[in-house]
């Protein structure tokens, strides 16, 4: 048993050191102002790799290649629009969560509602000729009037069942 606590002992011991020698993350940016501007840009654009998550919230090496190209381009002195547009020249407007409304992107921005109202209409003009074909027109279920198929009904409590 004494062995059983050294053991536990030493394992709480190393728990311990280890929370203590932990530290918070250090922004990459020795600027505060600057990793602000850079998380204000890169959530306005796509992961390349991911493209479901925006540069800031990826942990892809191409999104943290692109925050790092971000802070190096604020570094220099470019303004936020100029970054936009430069990673927007280098990778199209796909790498934009709201690309611009151009004739390349038009389908994209009306696609969904297109889609959604073609199949509105589909629906509608399926469910208009069904109810115009006569009753005959349909399968008979055979199945569903089958004996074996229908369950008997409960038989109504009497008044001996019934709690007093």
């Amino acid at each position: 048993m004494p062995d059983l606590r050294r053991i536990a002992a030493a394992a709480l011991l190393a728990v311990v050191a280890c929370g203590a020698a932990a530290k918070e993350a250090v922004p990459e940016a020795d600027d505060p102002a600057l990793e602000v501007r850079m998380l204000r840009i890169t959530s306005e654009l796509r992961c390349l790799v991911c493209q479901n998550q925006t540069i800031a919230d990826s942990h892809a090496d191409l999104a943290v290649d692109l925050r790092r190209e971000t802070r190096e381009l604020l570094r220099q002195g470019k303004s936020d629009a100029e970054v936009v547009d430069y990673m927007t020249a280098r990778y199209g407007d796909f790498v934009l969560y709201r690309p611009p409304l151009r004739a390349t992107t038009v389908l994209l921005w009306f696609g969904p509602a297109l889609l959604l109202i073609g199949g509105a209409g589909i629906l509608l003009v399926v469910l208009r000729r069904r109810s115009r074909m006569a009753a005959d027109a349909f399968d008979a279920d055979d199945d569903d009037d089958a004996p074996e198929n229908v369950l008997p009904r409960p038989s109504p409590p009497t008044d001996a069942a019934r709690p007093a």
